[in-house]
């Protein structure tokens, strides 16, 4: 594997190093070793999968708070996706900083999550489908979220959020939380 940091700290994109022959290609998707020679925690408590019927599809923005802060490993399988991380960390230089990259069935790139960053992602194609590997079983009281259109992280989606969730539509701008509103 490929590990490429971002500018945000334990933040990193995964590229597949293939070992090509007659049939096709060979390459590890994950190696515990790997991820903790780079300083990311290795664990996998569960694998999920979701499936997009339309694009401009929008999922999160998503993360739970300690002590079940959940890493994540994602991958999309089918289609395309433009997948967005914040950082939510208050210590951290780059607290409320986001990046996003696209993820595609063809470029077969993973985004490595640390714990405390939100998480979300735009179907850029009909059909989208994404794996998350994740570090910490999912905890619903632990549980939080951004809304993808929150003025003071500016994120630029790449498409209209065409479908959405109620509970994703919903959650509180950051400015609330942060005044204690």
């Amino acid at each position: 594997m490929i590990f490429t940091s971002t500018n945000l700290p334990g933040a990193f994109i995964i590229d597949l190093e293939e070992k090509p022959d007659s049939r096709g290609f060979f390459a590890r998707t994950f190696c515990a070793e790997e991820f903790a020679a780079h300083g990311l925690k290795p664990t996998v408590a569960q694998c999920n999968l979701s499936f997009n019927h339309k694009k401009g599809t929008l999922r999160g923005m998503h993360y739970q708070v300690l002590p079940a802060a959940e890493t994540k490993l994602i991958r999309c399988t089918q289609g395309a996706i433009y997948d967005v991380i914040i950082d939510m960390r208050p210590e951290s230089p780059t607290y409320l900083s986001h990046i996003g990259v696209e993820l595609t069935a063809e470029n077969r790139r993973a985004l490595y999550v640390p714990e405390m960053f939100a998480h979300g992602y735009q179907a850029l194609t009909d059909g989208a489908e994404v794996v998350y590997q994740v570090g910490e079983f999912y905890t619903p009281g632990y549980e939080r979220g951004l809304r993808y259109d929150d003025p003071i992280l500016e994120i630029s989606w790449p498409l209209s959020a065409t479908e959405m969730s109620e509970k994703d539509r919903n959650w509180p701008l950051l400015e609330s939380i942060l005044i204690g509103v």
